[in-house]
């Protein structure tokens, strides 16, 4: 008897309501099993149960922000076994420096097309642990990399 493959479940976390349902719905289409949480409580009371393959996740929601849900990821030793995709207004690169120094695998700013969002989606699916692992590490030195030459001194710059 022919089983068809198991959907891959994403859970997305986003206390913006039309960013939820736009997500949902562009996931959902590519054939995503999906569920969401508006806040951080709710994501970290879902996660058990839904078992997601891939959470996507905003960072700055009450109560509990993406802070306290990749805290509570790294604590309860689900990250790097669950990929975490950032999806953010924060784009400060200390912020996307953070991000991915507690767990996330990859940081997008908003505002990101919903398309884009499936796509990176798919591509990290794709990875094993040990090639998310390497992609983790290389988003960290690439963010690293460009803070040290942002913040280091130009030999032509005056001090006063």
């Amino acid at each position: 008897m022919y089983e068809a493959p198991q959907k891959k479940r994403i859970l997305i976390v986003e206390d913006e309501r039309a960013i939820q349902q736009v997500l949902c719905f562009f996931l959902r289409h590519h054939d995503f099993e999906v569920a969401a949480a508006s806040n951080g409580q709710e994501a970290m009371r879902i996660i058990p149960e839904f078992q997601p393959h891939l959470i996507i996740l905003d960072l700055v929601m009450q109560p509990g922000s993406g802070w306290d849900v990749l805290h509570w990821l790294r604590n309860n030793h689900l990250i790097p076994g669950i990929p975490v995709l950032v999806v953010s207004a924060l784009v400060h690169l200390k912020d996307q420096m953070q991000g991915f120094e507690e767990g996330a695998i990859e940081y997008l700013t908003k505002p990101t097309q919903p398309s884009v969002i499936v796509e990176r989606v798919r591509a990290l699916l794709s990875l094993t642990i040990e090639q998310r692992n390497m992609l983790h590490h290389k988003r960290m030195d690439e963010r690293r990399k460009t803070l040290d030459r942002l913040t280091a001194t130009q030999p032509d710059e005056f001090v006063y």
